[in-house]
């Protein structure tokens, strides 16, 4: 990407806290980004606290004030490209996006999951393979494409589920999975650290 600072927007829907990882490794240093924008689709959402205190630029979206998916989509990708938006990072925006989109920004939307997928789809993950009985589940970083929780896997983090976690201490782990892997998988894309076959991520440590 050179060495000019990309311009990056996030995508939220509620608390926040994925965003404020990247918050803090912009502040630290580590990711060497311009977090230029928020969007959100809910006015409630504790992620506007996060992007006002950190200073970064929201936009509310509301779903209801469009007659059609389509039409909010096309608000959102007008406010994306006002503001000159290289990267789109999905945190916890509960929409899944049309393939229209995906493809006005192909391979330039990424996205966590709590899982290791493609086990667990869908937004009870860590719910789901707390009930199934698995002894490991993780975080995936993965690239959006037209189907639910399926493009390209950039990075994953294995998480055990112990004996004695309860739901809300798995979900306490795996939120700092997401954490750590979230702003890394950024850190990689922004340095052009790696190449994408078909559906294989090929990361170049160089």
């Amino acid at each position: 990407m050179g060495q000019s600072k990309i311009n990056l927007a996030v995508l939220a829907s509620g608390n926040g806290t994925n965003f404020q990882a990247i918050v803090d490794s912009v502040k630290r240093k580590e990711l060497a980004v311009n977090l230029a924008l928020l969007v959100t689709d809910n006015p409630d959402a504790f992620v506007l606290k996060r992007a006002e205190k950190a200073g970064v630029k929201s936009v509310l979206v509301k779903r209801e004030d469009y007659s059609s998916k389509r039409e909010f989509e096309d608000e959102i990708i007008r406010v994306l490209k006002e503001n000159r938006i290289d990267l789109i990072i999905m945190a916890g925006f509960m929409r899944m996006v049309s393939p229209q989109f995906v493809g006005c920004y192909k391979n330039r939307i990424l996205n966590i999951h709590p899982s290791l997928l493609p086990a667990f789809k869908g937004a009870d993950a860590i719910k789901d393979a707390f009930e199934y009985g698995a002894k490991v589940t993780g975080v995936t970083v993965h690239f959006v494409d037209e189907e639910m929780d399926h493009g390209p896997i950039i990075l994953q983090a294995a998480v055990e589920i112990k004996e004695k976690d309860t739901l809300e201490t798995l979900e306490e782990r795996i939120h700092a999975a997401e954490h750590k892997l979230y702003p890394y998988a950024i850190k990689l894309f922004v340095e052009g650290k790696f190449k994408i076959y078909d559906r294989k991520v090929k990361i170049l440590f160089r």
